[in-house]
């Protein structure tokens, strides 16, 4: 992210807090858009993950994880795939996801989402 943009402190102060955890979804959708938009290439799309790896814990997409989401769509008319970040979520016992393309303040049970990007 540009040292520039208004979302670079918040997203920088996001990830140096502790206990971020990130679900297998976030790191394809981080490698999707770093391909897409900054033409990453393979060896640096193959380090990024690596480096993410080395600092946060990567949670894995279960089978029943793919349940839980398939109820949160119903319930909540999520997207396919921030069905399965929240799932992930709270499989991981998280209180907070944090996201901007979700809706704010949404409460899923324990969890909620906030945008950290909403003044």
């Amino acid at each position: 992210m540009d040292e520039s943009s208004p979302k670079h402190t918040p997203a920088r102060a996001l990830i140096e807090q502790d206990r971020v955890v990130l679900s297998t979804q976030v790191i394809n959708e981080v490698c999707s858009n770093l391909i897409r938009k900054a033409d990453y290439t393979e060896p640096e799309i193959q380090q990024t993950i690596q480096n993410l790896a080395a600092i946060y814990p990567i949670l894995d997409i279960t089978l029943p994880i793919i349940r839980q989401a398939s109820k949160l769509r119903v319930a909540y008319r999520l997207s396919y795939w921030d069905s399965l970040i929240l799932a992930t979520a709270q499989d991981a016992g998280c209180s907070v996801v944090y996201s901007e393309d979700m809706q704010d303040n949404l409460k899923i049970a324990a969890l909620i989402i906030r945008n950290p990007f909403k003044t």
